[in-house]
């Protein structure tokens, strides 16, 4: 199925989700909400998967650059959001202004981005 490809395309590279005994790790509800909507849009034909996981790499590759490694305020799935957020504007499907009021409203989220 396409979610299984699209993790296991991910495995060993920099771009994997974190795991706890091999499961996928949410520390928040919006966390597993912007990975499912991450999924189900590709699946959907909306954007390619490895544009996304492109898009994904570059963002944390932005992080690195601008932070150092031992920052604590690395959240994966922050940069998992902005990845999403930045190939929906590419892709056209929303308008920038319309993504940080949908991200705005992801369960338990209460910070804008």
């Amino acid at each position: 199925n396409f979610e299984q490809f699209a993790l296991t395309s991910m495995l060993g590279h920099e771009d994997s989700p974190p795991r706890l005994a091999g499961k996928l790790c949410f520390g928040e509800e919006w966390q597993r909400t912007a990975f499912g909507v991450a999924l189900a849009l590709s699946k959907s034909g909306y954007f390619d998967w490895e544009d996304f996981r492109q898009q994904l790499i570059a963002v944390i590759g932005e992080w690195e650059a601008t932070h150092d490694l031992g920052d604590h305020s690395w959240d994966y799935y922050e940069c998992w959001l902005t990845a999403l957020e930045r190939v929906i504007v590419d892709k056209a499907l929303l308008r920038p202004e319309e993504v940080d009021e949908a991200a705005a409203r992801l369960p338990e989220r209460q910070d804008a981005l």
